[in-house]
């Protein structure tokens, strides 16, 4: 135990120095050399976002389980896909996914990109059983081919690199600037009250962010494709690994297989965090006074006093930003024929 909190004492401090590097979030999120943003192309990837028709059975859509029309994600402890099956993990936002350098849960994926890929072939999401039965869904419809052909006129006929590249580039719109605490950053000083101000220092002096900083708070420094992974718990044995089942799910290491990579998490963005409930990889913490409680025990060894919780909260909810206008695309039709079959 003595050398658990000398472990963390130097984590508070070293974190002294994590609490000048809190920035703003950028009015643009890295994009892509091979992958440049275009009116068209966004457009196309929104399309593609909120087709149902890219699942199996034509009832699940990108929006289905990380809804921009809310917080980015489905509300549910875990997601659910095809015939109502349900996945082991829930949906993180996709709002500012854009600046996490890895994508899912585990950081299974490098980039956008490469996530929007997955779930389409996952048998429990959308349940396609090829990418190549993705693209002949979207060869069926004319409407399509002709997008693809404007977006990428190098390529004659629709490909599943290029729906995926397009999916990404409308995922780079969804970002959420001007929270509070962004304009605190800018200069404006009454942007937070004084019990968010309060919980802005704590975070930082009880060794929060050592893991949470940077402009997501997700952790700063780590190139795309170079994950910020983390144990969780940091320190086993609380009331809350029973409780929220913390521990069954071994999380990066189903990816790698590595003894080192059991129960590491990618660390997830604090931002809008007031809003997406419920919390942690399997949605089994609903409110946000809780997760603080839980996160200070297991990873930092803390009982958190009631009044540090409510400051810490109140800091968290002054990280709810702006969200641009959505509104709900008009899909390309089939002519004379259905595309998907029965449920």
């Amino acid at each position: 135990m003595h050398l658990r909190k000398t472990l963390f004492g130097l984590m508070a401090l070293s974190s002294l120095s994590a609490f000048a590097e809190f920035k703003a979030l950028p009015d643009t999120p890295p994009i892509p050399a091979d992958n440049p943003q275009t009116p068209a192309k966004i457009e196309l990837g929104k399309m593609l976002f909120f087709d149902p028709r890219l699942s199996m059975d034509g009832t699940i859509s990108c929006n289905s389980c990380h809804n921009v029309m809310f917080h980015g994600g489905d509300g549910r402890p875990v997601g659910a896909g095809i015939h109502g099956q349900r996945g082991g993990r829930g949906s993180p936002t996709v709002w500012n996914s854009a600046y996490l350098t890895v994508q899912f849960w585990d950081g299974r994926a490098a980039s956008l990109e490469e996530q929007a890929l997955g779930p389409l072939i996952n048998s429990v999401e959308m349940g396609m059983t090829s990418h190549d039965l993705v693209i002949d869904r979207i060869n069926q419809i004319p409407g399509y081919i002709q997008a693809f052909q404007k977006v990428f006129p190098k390529e004659p006929r629709p490909t599943i690199k290029n729906a995926a590249k397009a999916i990404a580039a409308y995922e780079r719109t969804l970002i959420t600037p001007n929270s509070p605490f962004d304009k605190y950053m800018k200069g404006n000083k009454k942007a937070l009250n004084a019990q968010q101000i309060r919980g802005m220092k704590l975070v930082d002096e009880i060794g929060c962010t050592s893991c949470h900083t940077g402009v997501n708070f997700a952790g700063d420094g780590f190139k795309m494709g170079e994950g910020n992974y983390q144990p969780f718990p940091q320190i086993p044995g609380s009331k809350y690994d029973k409780m929220y089942d913390l521990t069954s799910d071994l999380g990066r290491y189903e990816v790698t297989k590595k003894a080192d990579d059991k129960n590491h998490w990618r660390v997830p963005t604090w931002r809008n965090i007031a809003i997406t409930a419920p919390y942690f990889h399997n949605g089994k913490v609903k409110t946000l006074d809780e997760a603080v409680r839980v996160m200070a025990k297991t990873q930092l060894d803390m009982d958190l006093k009631d009044n540090q919780v409510a400051d810490i909260v109140a800091f968290l909810n002054a990280l709810t930003g702006e969200f641009p206008k959505q509104t709900m695309p008009m899909l390309p039709n089939t002519v004379n024929h259905s595309i998907t079959p029965e449920p």
